[in-house]
């Protein structure tokens, strides 16, 4: 009976989960229609389901830059949606649970933002064959209707990693991981590989904050704030993040010692707090709007295709952010590694 209540509780979570996340504007509701282009029948409308992984929208991060790719749709498609966000600790069960109340609310081309939902696209897209799916950062679940939307994350963090060691006063760096994962592993070692490609004998501390199952670690800012404490305490004056939301802690940190950090997915020195802002030397920026732009467009235009589409360093999918004007006298070094990168003078490792 006990097990059967948690089941019961989890999915009801789920349930609150999705309902709580629903479009904010007023006629995005399942049948209302949010026409976008004046009074088109929902009938007629793209229907969109996004969920998102934990820190949903507003962190600031990896999510809101999927939402940037969701609400550039919005604006220029026909298309009406609906939003659901992942809970720190809940079970698998809750994240299937949360694609099929999308498909059964009419949402039927969903955006599954992270590799955690692997399994549960695996699992919903063979229950639901007519659903198409963009599963964005992984390749573990595969379909004839489900669009694998990959990223060259290690390009981009050697050239952040390249900036580090550029700027760098003390010869120590540091990377705070979210979750240890492969992917996030990915970043780590384009990091180190940059870094030691300008300074061998750099010293880099590197640090995770969770271990899978458990995925707290991408949105625990309190962690992220430790761990960045930490490595300045030991010397480092500049920190990598690949943590998402816990990501605003580093931030934190960085202010708190009068150091600098280095943030991730989205240019956070536009969207990060504006308090920690002017701490932020430079973004690795990984274009997840723009591949998740891309599913939607190519659902609109009846040109959806199966398998993976990776954004690599040659296509504009990752690169590093300028705001700020702390980089710009070293911006031709990164572009010259840049271009070995992409020649493939330079071939960046997936591990470190």
């Amino acid at each position: 009976m006990r097990h059967a209540t948690k089941v019961a509780a989890v999915i009801a979570a789920a349930a609150l989960g999705l309902a709580a996340c629903g479009s904010d504007t007023p006629d995005a509701t399942p049948g209302a229609g949010n026409t976008g282009t004046g009074g088109a029948p929902a009938a007629e409308q793209l229907k969109v389901g996004m969920a998102y992984d934990v820190g949903g929208r507003g962190d600031q991060s990896f999510n809101d830059a999927a939402a940037a790719g969701l609400d550039k749709a919005k604006a220029e498609l026909n298309l009406d949606s609906k939003e659901a966000v992942a809970q720190n600790g809940e079970a698998e069960s809750a994240r299937e649970e949360r694609l099929q109340q999308l498909i059964d609310a009419g949402y039927t081309n969903i955006v599954a933002v992270g590799f955690a939902y692997a399994q549960s696209v695996a699992k919903v897209a063979t229950e639901n064959p007519d659903v198409k799916f963009a599963l964005i950062d992984s390749t573990d679940a595969k379909g004839d209707n489900i669009e694998n939307v990959t990223f060259a994350e290690h390009e981009g963090s050697f050239l952040v990693g390249a900036a580090a060691a550029l700027k760098t006063k003390t010869n120590v760096i540091g990377f705070v991981g979210g979750v240890e994962t492969p992917l996030i592993k990915k970043f780590e070692a384009g990091f180190i590989t940059g870094a030691k490609a300008v300074k061998p004998d750099i010293d880099i501390k590197v640090q995770y904050l969770t271990q899978p199952p458990d995925f707290s670690g991408f949105g625990d800012v309190a962690k992220g704030k430790a761990a960045a404490e930490g490595m300045y305490q030991a010397n480092a004056d500049i920190v990598y993040h690949a943590a998402g939301g816990s990501g605003g802690g580093v931030f934190q940190a960085a202010k708190a010692a009068n150091k600098l950090a280095i943030g991730v997915d989205s240019d956070q020195a536009l969207t990060a707090d504006a308090a920690v802002r002017d701490v932020i030397l430079t973004s690795m920026i990984k274009k997840v709007d723009v591949g998740v732009y891309d599913f939607i467009k190519s659902i609109a235009d009846d040109k959806f295709t199966a398998g993976e589409k990776s954004f690599d360093l040659e296509a504009g999918g990752v690169d590093y952010s300028t705001t700020g004007g702390k980089i710009d006298d070293i911006k031709a070094q990164l572009d010259d590694y840049k271009q070995k990168i992409i020649s493939g003078e330079i071939t960046v490792p997936t591990t470190p």
